[in-house]
C-alpha cells in the first residue's frame, strides 16, 4: 500500500513539474511578443519633425508618427540620435531598422535604401539676418550660404550656386547652422520651409522661399529589401484613414508653409 501511495506521489509530483513547464514557456513566449524592438535613427536637431525639448527627450511629428507605426505594428519603439549624413549608412550597415528624420525621397538615395510611400512635402527656404536682408536669389551673388550636411538641401544649394554665384557652407546640424548665421560667418542659410519658419519666428530672422524647387517628399527609409516597408505603408495608410496624421501635423502646425 505505501508503495502505491509513493509511485501515486511521484507521478503527481512529475505532472506538475510538466504543467508548470509548460506555464513558463508559455509566459517567456508571450513575454517575448510584447518584447520585440523596432530600432530607429533620427536627427533630433530638424525643429518641429525631430529635436530635443528642455529635459532632453525627442520630440517631435516623425517621433509622435513613428510611436503610432510602432504601435500599430506591435513593436516597442526605439531611438537612436545621430549626424544627418550618418543616417544612410546606419541603415546600410543594419544597425537599425528604418529612419525617419525629415528625409526626402532623392533618386540618389533610392540606389542605397529603400523608402515607404510620402508622408510630407515641404519646399526650401533662404534665412538671413534682419539688418542684412536678402530677398531674392539674385541676392546671393558673392554671398556665403550655409546647408546642412547631407540633405537635399545641400544638393539643391549647390545646383543654384553654379547659375547664383554664391558658395555653399556644409554644416553638421541645424542648430550650428543658425549659429553660424547669428555670428555672421555665413550671409543666408537654405533649409527645409518648415524648420525655416521654426527659426525665422524664435530668432527675428528674415525669410523668402525658394522660387526654383518642388522637393520629393519626405519618406520613412529601410535598409535595401527590409520586410518592413509593406507593413510600415500599410500603417501609415490606415493612420491617414483615420485623420492621426492629419491631427499630427495640425499639432506640430507642418502645414502651414506645407506644399501639398
Amino acid at each position: 500500500m505505501k508503495k502505491q501511495f509513493k509511485i501515486m506521489v511521484m507521478f503527481l509530483s512529475f505532472v506538475l513539474l510538466l504543467a508548470a513547464c509548460g506555464k513558463s514557456n508559455e509566459t517567456s513566449s508571450d513575454s517575448s511578443k510584447n518584447d520585440k524592438v523596432l530600432k530607429m535613427a533620427t536627427s533630433a536637431d530638424f525643429k518641429p519633425f525631430e529635436s530635443r525639448d528642455k529635459e532632453g527627450n525627442i520630440v517631435g511629428f516623425d517621433i509622435d508618427l513613428a510611436n503610432l507605426i510602432a504601435d500599430e505594428l506591435g513593436y516597442k519603439l526605439e531611438i537612436q540620435d545621430m549626424n544627418f549624413d550618418g543616417l544612410i549608412g546606419a541603415l546600410q550597415s543594419k544597425r537599425v531598422d528604418m529612419v525617419m528624420a525629415g528625409m526626402s525621397t532623392t533618386e540618389k538615395r533610392k540606389k542605397n535604401v529603400d523608402f515607404s510611400k510620402e508622408y510630407h512635402r515641404s519646399g526650401e527656404m533662404f534665412l538671413s539676418l534682419p539688418d542684412k536682408k536678402i530677398e531674392s536669389l539674385e541676392s546671393l551673388e558673392g554671398k556665403t550660404v550655409g546647408v546642412q550636411l547631407g540633405t537635399i538641401q545641400e544638393e539643391g544649394a549647390n545646383e543654384l550656386s553654379k547659375k547664383y554665384g554664391f558658395t555653399v557652407k556644409p554644416v553638421d546640424n541645424a542648430g550650428v547652422l543658425i549659429q553660424e548665421l547669428l555670428s555672421n560667418r555665413v550671409d543666408a542659410v537654405y533649409m527645409d520651409s518648415v524648420v525655416a519658419v521654426g527659426y525665422r519666428d524664435e530668432q527675428g530672422l528674415f525669410g523668402f522661399d525658394d522660387p526654383t524647387t518642388s522637393s520629393p517628399g519626405m519618406a520613412i527609409a529601410f535598409p535595401k529589401g527590409s520586410d518592413l516597408v509593406d507593413d510600415v505603408n500599410k500603417a501609415l495608410d490606415k493612420l491617414e484613414k483615420e485623420g492621426k496624421i492629419k491631427e499630427l501635423k495640425e499639432k506640430w502646425k507642418l502645414d502651414q508653409v506645407a506644399i501639398e
